[in-house]
């Protein structure tokens, strides 16, 4: 059971920030869907259950004492890893795409939890390395090890997104830690050529259209430079104020793609305009920096480095879903956490916040 002085310790302002922007992803769910007949239940009342759910599941994981996690960080890797290998094999395709794992009442993707794994073993391998003057090349050989594994396993499924995202949260937390000048141009030098061979190996043709359709949008308007042309235009026609709830033109005719889920922003942008993305702006970075407010205050390293790492995956999330929607970054189906509709994203997320709320609530403990 939990300790009854944790509950004294619960992080408010976490929970109200989470909260909040769930509310508002729910409010534009159901505007991003009005267009469209519905079979079954409502896309908004799905997400207000996956929100519960996810509720749910975060206070379990914040009243599990976080040091345990230390312990269980590489049979969590491996069983992971097994699932990614599972996937591959017996995953349900869905366009092109085999990410699913079938389990009869429900589905899971394996790769977004291993955004959580991944966080938990690099800050257990973290916490066990002191390094004197920086990470050398020699220091990161065995966490680029950890990291290449999942990141092909998932760039095979094919999902480019989240092997991104992956790639971005380990990187995030080396930074952390903080690697030697000639570790990063090493890193650099070596990136160079691997690029070309990812380029040129493996990618497959969508993935290298929409890195094209990103640089160029004009050159296939109807094909996938559509995603972003439209996105843009959504933003765009908001204005200051926006056109107003359920008013937005690009969603309620059905020319956005995508809308309540790797677009839900263009929705939202188009209807509240600038100061409605303001706000949302200005939430999501109180959450990110609550986050790193948490990293700072733990009393210990491997706390601090789960920290960090939960909340390089929440900033990851929002810097490249509202840059892609915007036209800023390529089309790579990246979620808005907390506000795109979607079970495991937010179960994802909601997992990360409970690791936040574990730490934030023990640091008084030690």
């Amino acid at each position: 059971m939990i300790d009854r002085r944790l509950l004294t310790n619960i992080d408010w302002i976490l929970a109200g920030l989470v909260v909040t922007v769930c509310l508002l992803g729910i409010m534009n769910i159901y505007s991003a869907t009005t267009p469209y007949k519905m079979v079954g239940t409502a896309y908004f009342i799905k997400q207000f259950y996956w929100m519960l759910a996810g509720m749910t599941i975060s206070m379990l994981v914040c009243s599990i004492d976080y040091h345990l996690l230390e312990d269980l960080s590489y049979w969590l890797y491996g069983f992971l890893i097994l699932l990614l290998l599972v996937v591959l094999l017996v995953g349900r395709s869905t366009m092109g795409a085999t990410r699913w794992l079938d389990l009869g009442l429900f589905n899971i993707q394996p790769s977004e939890l291993m955004k959580i794994v991944i966080i938990i073993t690099f800050a257990r391998f973290f916490n066990n390395y002191h390094s004197v003057g920086g990470l050398t090349v020699g220091d990161v050989l065995f966490p680029l090890g950890i990291l290449a594994l999942p990141a092909a396993l998932i760039m095979k499924q094919p999902d480019l997104g989240t092997a991104i995202l992956v790639i971005l949260i380990a990187l995030s937390m080396t930074f952390y830690i903080g690697p030697r000048w000639t570790t990063i141009v090493t890193f650099i030098c070596v990136t160079i050529p691997v690029a070309w061979i990812g380029w040129a190996y493996l990618l497959r043709p969508y993935q290298k259209n929409r890195v094209l359709d990103f640089l160029n949008p004009e050159r296939s308007r109807l094909g996938s430079g559509y995603h972003i042309i439209q996105s843009k235009i959504a933003v765009g026609s908001g204005g200051i104020a926006g056109k107003g709830y359920i008013q937005g033109t690009q969603s309620q005719l059905r020319f956005l793609p995508e809308q309540h889920t790797d677009f839900a922003f263009s929705v939202f942008a188009e209807e509240w305009g600038f100061v409605g993305c303001l706000v949302l702006i200005i939430l999501y970075l109180s959450l990110v920096l609550w986050g790193l407010n948490i990293a700072r205050r733990c009393n210990d390293r491997f706390g601090g480095l789960l920290a960090v790492g939960v909340t390089a995956m929440l900033f990851w999330h929002i810097v490249i879903n509202m840059g892609m929607v915007i036209g800023l970054f390529p089309v790579v189906g990246v979620p808005l956490p907390f506000f795109s509709y979607g079970g495991t994203s937010m179960i994802t997320s909601m997992v990360g916040i409970g690791l936040l709320q574990s730490i934030s609530m023990r640091r008084f403990m030690f």
